[in-house]
């Protein structure tokens, strides 16, 4: 049976990464990016975390506490960019 309590701490990082995937691609359709082009660009990005994140989270797993907090940070980022481009505050 697999020992899932060692990826506890990434769950967060997990979470936030969907959210990121979501506000990327809502951006993408707001400048009327080819959905078809996004889609693959998008599982092709996932794949790679996956294979990433499977082989390098037992080097990574010391370093979750300031991954977690770039990942939110970036995602806290890209959400107020996003709102902002969508009201046309900025283009």
């Amino acid at each position: 049976m697999i020992d899932f309590s060692i990826y506890v701490p990434f769950l967060g990082l997990l979470i936030f990464g969907n959210i990121e995937n979501l506000i990327l691609a809502s951006q993408g359709v707001v400048v009327g990016v080819d959905s078809k082009k996004l889609a693959l660009f998008s599982i092709i990005a996932v794949s790679c975390w996956l294979i990433i994140g499977t082989f390098a989270t037992s080097f990574a797993i010391q370093y979750a506490d300031v991954i977690e907090f770039i990942g939110g940070l970036a995602i806290a980022i890209l959400g107020v960019q996003s709102m902002l481009k969508a009201t046309h505050i900025i283009h």
